[in-house]
């Protein structure tokens, strides 16, 4: 059992309190952010900053030229005062407090990258791409992602990795100015949605015997009756296009483990991820032969009314189960929830976002993980789940 939380290097630029007040959480390990895309983030604690604005992804490491010469992709520096060392700087400043760093990568999720090869973009089935989302399909994405993996690493310092959108991103997106939620799409409509065609995806489909044509016609085609169920929509193809899918996530998941252990053996591999084969957002599917071998498997707890469904999928498929959650106003939903979690064989908890936390937030935190800490001294589960009841 263990406590993980993320944090971006900017977090640590110009502050120095803020490593500290890391460590006093109670947290065992930083997932720093190695890559990240375009944001925009409050930073209530920060002693000079309130809103960081990030226009565009980049990688918050040292671009090596001879290492990305010849790539078709190579990721972006970072705005010119945080600087393309921000990340081993950070990091150096959280293990002289006695925490361990995780190189936590964002892959496929990449606004300037897409935007720039929109070739590469998952493409629904009536022809639009997704900016954000580079699909793994393609070679030069799978060469992109194994090599910015491989790079983090050899920053060192490192514990491992944290490998989010290691697979493809469907229509899920937590962009700026997103108003896609407002359609209130169902959740089959959601993930009608995020079926790629783009013209990899389309050459899979076909080798499989599925007509990508005949295929797109049918979800749009079921898009427009309202279909309640992928079976009605897809018919006798949806366990093939499923497969299809998932082996999007699950070739670049195994890529990109061999990957990393070519440059760190020991190196820790936690993987965001879903059982769900139609997962629509940065958590992508995993087959069970990956979920075996990965040192984590960190379900999407953020909704606590599909948090135990997430949970419970992956928990009888990986030997360990972490759940993400918020540090903010959903605190009052995730407390309840966290006797429920150890039941479903949660073993870390992974909290976003140490740089985003208000003072409340923060001391609300610092209770959470003081229980779970507590009650992760007795490796027996029911003392589990009656210290964190006993509030």
């Amino acid at each position: 059992m263990s406590v993980t939380g993320y944090a971006y290097p900017w977090d640590y630029l110009d502050d120095n309190g803020a490593p500290g007040r890391a460590a006093a959480l109670g947290i065992d390990v930083v997932a720093l952010a190695a890559t990240y895309h375009a944001t925009r983030v409050a930073t209530p604690l920060h002693p000079t900053r309130r809103i960081t604005e990030l226009p565009h992804s980049a990688a918050y490491f040292a671009l090596r030229d001879d290492i990305w010469h010849g790539q078709r992709l190579r990721p972006r520096e970072p705005e010119a005062w945080i600087g393309a060392d921000s990340f081993e700087r950070a990091r150096s400043l959280l293990t002289r407090e006695g925490l361990e760093v995780d190189g936590w990568i964002v892959l496929t999720h990449n606004d300037d990258l897409g935007e720039a090869n929109r070739e590469l973009l998952v493409r629904n089935a009536y022809g639009e791409s997704y900016s954000y989302a580079l699909c793994p399909r393609h070679d030069d994405v799978r060469e992109y992602c194994r090599t910015v993996t491989q790079e983090v690493l050899r920053v060192g310092g490192l514990r491992g990795v944290v490998l989010e959108a290691c697979g493809p991103m469907g229509l899920d997106h937590s962009g700026t100015h997103d108003k896609v939620a407002m359609a209130q799409w169902s959740t089959v409509e959601r993930q009608l949605l995020s079926i790629c065609f783009c013209s990899s995806c389309e050459i899979a489909l076909s080798k499989i015997g599925i007509d990508p044509v005949l295929l797109s016609r049918s979800i749009r085609e079921g898009l427009a009756r309202g279909v309640t169920s992928m079976e009605e929509a897809l018919g006798v193809d949806t366990a093939a296009v499923a497969t299809c899918r998932v082996s999007l996530a699950t070739t670049l998941q195994h890529e990109l483990m061999v990957a990393a252990h070519a440059v760190d053996p020991s190196a820790t591999i936690t993987l965001h991820t879903s059982a769900n084969p139609w997962a629509t957002g940065s958590f992508p599917a995993s087959s069970p032969e990956t979920l075996a071998v990965v040192t984590c498997a960190v379900a999407n707890c953020w909704n606590p009314e599909s948090a135990g469904a997430e949970l419970a999928g992956l928990g009888t498929l990986t030997n360990e189960l972490g759940a993400y959650l918020r540090l903010d106003n959903e605190w009052g939903h995730v407390d309840e929830d966290l006797a429920q979690y150890s039941d479903l064989g949660v073993r870390e908890l992974h909290l976003y976002h140490l740089g985003l936390l208000s003072q409340s937030s923060a001391e609300s935190a610092a209770r959470i993980v003081s229980r779970w800490n507590t009650a992760r001294s007795d490796s027996n589960m029911d003392d589990v789940e009656e210290s964190l009841n006993d509030r």
